[in-house]
């Protein structure tokens, strides 16, 4: 749609400036953009101009992902001859490579650029020029020498941030007005970046004392669970002994490991944070105090700095070590640690460390919880994983737009706001106990630029967790009364488990309730030691938490007895953490041994025993119990069905029948036990319950046997013949999957039918 909209302007050589707010796709718009104008503009070509070398690999990278190559220009001698030859019709480069330097004398620096320019010079085609983050780099003697070498090239500016108010003019008169919009609170309502929650910490005043410490602790840990207070306890004479030194750097450091140790992502190693520091030293110095915590391991320095024996020449002076040395020697250490290698070698290994710990960080959140920084990493550095910037610099306008918004990117749904815990007070909220995020700090932007950038997080975190409470109460409301477990059971299932479509009719009720118990599991979380602060009363804070507490043993009940389990067992440890953290009481700790066994595996191993791990509400009523193993054993037919269809079969209709059966005989319980255990041992070892022939080993010849006519030669034979030809990954290369389909083809002649059948059940087997 937004290609569309530019195509006009485009097409009239109108050029101009588009911003679209950070994080909202802004490289793969010019990917587009590009591709557009190469299909629609005769002799069009492109030429990408960036002002940093990341962002030059950044943007290669983009446009390889959607299989354009791009011509990077090494020099600006590579960038004339591209230009000046009609080759490349897609160019990236460096603005540096436009000219040397930006003389004081305008007509000295563009003469400098004529006179590398061939005589024959003439940029070849229809060129359009995107420049990226033209806010920084599109003005004055560079845009002059950019003049000079493209005359008649159609400029398009490309920023991540609005234009400074003094800016505008400027850049209007160099690029034309604003051709597109994307402002930051567009995309969050859109869904395409998150909403940013901002917090201003006065860690001087609130830590000030011993005493005040203590208070502290009690306060912050007054909502928890007693096994996470136990938990907590362990690490606390660390943290209290960090709190207690006077230099206010402790108490940062104290503070961000208090986070880690109760914030939601951060806690489940989902999650991840970024410190910005006012200088190298203080990144060093911080980063030393970490080394005698929990996060020795998962925190490092990304800064430009790279130790060299030079920077330390002249500065022992016998009056102790000086900022230079100690910042060398923490640098030094942190490196030799990392490459497990002595220092005098890992020195050099700055921007190998970096390219590491970066990736750690994106791809190994639990393991790389925290980058320290200054200036590096806050602009162009896209990392999902980051949940947290806290923020000790001050910092303004562009560059402090472009921080916070490293928060902002979407992943998964237990990320759902960027967290800024400011302690500079940037904002002077503290100082003025208002929340006008759009002064101060941004004053440097128009106020409808910035308006809903950040807003106040107790006061959103509080509308939030009214909106969910309200959802979730509503979505409950039609619950016949009583509303216990019998209740829930019907309404987010069936009323019997012969009813096969009226269980998978609910189940959009029933990801409902999952997702908004989590929801509103993660929003109590986000306030349960703030709740006074937030504005609950001890009584309204008491209730709030009685429902979270129902609604999670009500989304669990559900859950185990719908079958549900199966599919959602993969993402409960994101919620264990919360669960043990915030609410764990004895009936959810009863759920938590479906997080590791299913109950079709639990009936398996215990047999009859393992209704005794059900919940108390499902266990105390036995058709709950016969319903809640009805509908786990018949998922679990459902998900092995594509495996060996003629056997799952088999086994559907004996459990219906069965189900028949315990309806007309309800009073032998036991005997029902007895059978349906023997039922759910069969569906899981098909071998344990038919006699199938000995050479038959595996369970794709089994399944084959079963689908071919209990012939086992042709069972035999078909298995040899995907065994010779499968290659790896087979099923995922469309050539690789015609040379099996063939093979099979070529035993089972001209049946295309059964052909279809057992190349999709070879497809199921995980012996292939």
């Amino acid at each position: 749609m937004v290609i569309f909209r530019l195509a006009q302007p485009i097409e009239k050589r109108q050029g101009g400036i588009l911003w679209h707010t950070q994080g909202s796709g802004k490289s793969l718009t010019m990917v587009w953009l590009a591709k557009w104008i190469r299909e629609h503009v005769t002799d069009g070509r492109v030429l990408l101009i960036t002002d940093r070398t990341d962002l030059d690999a950044q943007i290669e990278m983009v446009f390889k992902g959607v299989d354009e190559e791009i011509y990077r220009c090494a020099s600006g001698k590579k960038l004339i001859e591209a230009l000046n030859s009609s080759e490349e019709w897609l160019i990236c480069s460096l603005i540096h490579k436009f000219g040397r330097s930006e003389e004081d004398d305008l007509e000295k620096f563009t003469k400098d650029i004529q006179d590398k320019l061939p005589p024959d010079f003439k940029a070849k085609g229809d060129i359009f020029v995107f420049i990226d983050e033209c806010h920084r780099t599109q003005s004055g003697k560079l845009h002059q020498a950019m003049k000079i070498l493209l005359p008649g090239a159609m400029l398009l500016g490309f920023t991540g941030t609005p234009l400074l108010k003094k800016d505008k003019q400027k850049s209007i008169e160099v690029f034309g007005p604003y051709i597109h919009t994307y402002k930051y609170d567009e995309a969050v309502r859109d869904g395409v970046v998150l909403d940013l929650r901002y917090e201003a910490r006065d860690i001087d005043q609130n830590l000030s004392s011993e005493k005040k410490i203590d208070q502290w602790f009690d306060m912050k840990t007054k909502e928890l669970t007693d096994h996470a207070k136990a938990m907590l306890k362990q690490s606390w004479g660390t943290m209290q002994k960090v709190f207690s030194s006077k230099d206010r750097l402790s108490k940062i450091v104290a503070d961000i490991l208090f986070d880690m140790e109760t914030r939601d992502r951060l806690q489940s190693g989902h999650g991840n944070a970024m410190l910005v520091c006012g200088s190298i030293y203080q990144a060093c110095t911080i980063y030393e105090m970490f080394q005698g915590t929990d996060l020795a391991d998962r925190c490092a320095i990304v800064t430009s700095y790279k130790p060299s024996p030079a920077d330390i020449k002249g500065e022992e002076s016998g009056e102790g070590k000086t900022e230079k040395i100690r910042q060398y020697e923490i640098y030094r250490k942190m490196l030799a640690k990392y490459f497990d290698e002595p220092e005098e070698t890992a020195m050099y290994k700055v921007e190998d460390f970096e390219t590491e710990v970066k990736k750690k960080f994106v791809d190994e959140p639990g393991q790389m919880k925290l980058l320290i920084v200054v200036d590096k990493l806050l602009t162009g550095f896209d990392a999902p994983s980051a949940t947290y910037l806290y923020i000790d610099k001050q910092m303004r306008d562009h560059g402090l737009f472009q921080a916070i918004c490293r928060v902002n990117r979407l992943d998964g749904e237990d990320k759902e706001y960027g967290y800024i815990i400011d302690y500079k007070d940037l904002f002077k909220s503290l100082e003025k106990s208002i929340e006008d995020y759009t002064a101060e700090a941004l004053d440097g932007y128009d106020e409808e630029d910035v308006k809903g950038l950040l807003k106040d997080r107790l006061k959103k975190g509080r509308e939030r967790l009214e909106e969910v409470r309200e959802e979730i109460k509503a979505l409950c409301e039609p619950v016949e009364p009583p509303q216990d477990t019998a209740a829930y059971l019907t309404f987010f299932g069936a009323a019997s488990s012969e009813d096969k479509e009226a269980l998978k009719e609910a189940e959009p009720k029933r990801v409902m309730l999952y997702k908004l118990a989590a929801t509103f599991l993660r929003a109590y979380a986000n306030l349960a030691s703030e709740m006074t602060e937030a504005g609950y009363t001890e009584v309204g804070a008491r209730e709030i938490k009685a429902e979270v507490t129902h609604y999670e043993k009500v989304r669990g009940e559900v859950k185990l007895a719908s079958g549900d389990y199966v599919d959602m067992k993969m993402f409960e440890p994101a919620m264990r953490h919360l669960l043990d953290t915030y609410i764990r009481a004895e009936e959810s700790e009863v759920l938590t041994a479906f997080d590791d066994m299913t109950l079709v595996e639990l009936i398996v191993e215990r047999g009859e025993e393992a209704v005794e791990a059900l919940p108390e509400g499902i266990k105390k009523d036995k058709e709950a119990v016969a319903e809640a193993i009805e509908n786990n054993v018949r998922k679990t037919i459902i998900d092995k069905m594509a495996a060996n269809p003629t056997y799952y079969e088999k086994m559907s209709q004996l459990l219906d029948a069965l189900i028949k059966e315990r309806k007309k005989r309800a009073e032998n319980y036991k005997k029902y036990l007895e059978e349906i255990v023997a039922l759910t041992r069969k569906v899981c070892r098909p071998e344990s319950g038919t006699a199938y022939p000995a050479s038959l080993k595996t369970g794709a010849l089994r399944a084959l046997y079963d689908n071919l006519g209990k012939d086992e030669a042709l069972a035999l034979k078909v298995d040899l013949a995907i065994r010779n030809k499968k290659k790896d990954a087979w099923r995922d290369n469309k050539f690789k999957r015609k040379e099996v389909r063939k093979e099979i083809r070529y035993v089972l002649a001209e049946d295309d039918d059964l052909v279809n059948r057992i190349f999709e059940l070879a497809e199921n087997q995980s012996d292939y």
